[in-house]
């Protein structure tokens, strides 16, 4: 069963490239399978071109999906990375 929890992304230039690229290297030690959902893309956070691809903008609501045995700890852990601003 996957758990989810929406976020709204407050880094003035969204998730271009830096962080896009900190937010990739976030989601890939991630042992869950992740998914951004924005509008009706499903994206894969822990490639920086997919995430760059999404056109995640700042004041976007995204909604962030975790399936697996850490599913609870990553969730956090990405909720956390969007709402610090990731480095901005």
């Amino acid at each position: 069963k996957m758990i989810s929890k929406k976020v709204t992304v407050i880094n003035k230039s969204g998730l271009h490239l830096r962080p896009a690229s900190i937010m990739s290297q976030i989601a890939q030690k991630c042992p869950s399978t992740v998914e951004f959902i924005k509008g009706d893309k499903v994206i894969n956070p822990k490639s920086v071109l997919m995430l760059m691809a999404g056109g995640i903008m700042c004041g976007d609501e995204i909604e962030i999906r975790c399936e697996g045995a850490t599913e609870a700890e990553d969730l956090n852990t990405l909720v956390e990375a969007i709402n610090s601003g990731l480095g901005e």
